[in-house]
């Protein structure tokens, strides 16, 4: 009998504006957004330290990014982690709009 640990998990976390990747029940990292007329803005992905270097960043985005695509919504990667993914990941490319000044100033930037 083989003994797997569950796989990670991706939800949203709608009243948090981010969505979450779990490993065995414990949030290991999280992908901060903000709505802005029909385009989901990522602005901040962190992935916790002891959970590095296992793929777990790129898993959260993949199931965030499918989870706005399904919703019918747009993607602004303002936060690099998802900027840098969208760049190896070219099946999102219809769904990327461009970082502007006025949403760059919703952050403080």
């Amino acid at each position: 009998m083989t003994n797997t640990a569950p796989e990670p998990t991706v939800e949203l976390d709608e009243p948090g504006h981010r969505y979450t990747i779990t490993v065995d029940g414990t949030v290991a990292g999280f992908a901060k957004f903000f709505d802005n007329d029909g385009q989901r803005v990522f602005f901040h992905t962190e992935i916790g330290k002891e959970y590095g270097g296992q793929g777990l960043g790129s898993l959260l985005v993949t199931g965030a990014l499918d989870h706005v695509r399904t919703a019918g919504l747009r993607i602004v990667p303002i936060c690099p982690f998802v900027k840098s993914y969208l760049g190896r990941h070219h099946q999102y490319d219809d769904l990327v709009d461009p970082v502007t000044p006025n949403l760059l100033a919703r952050l403080g930037a």
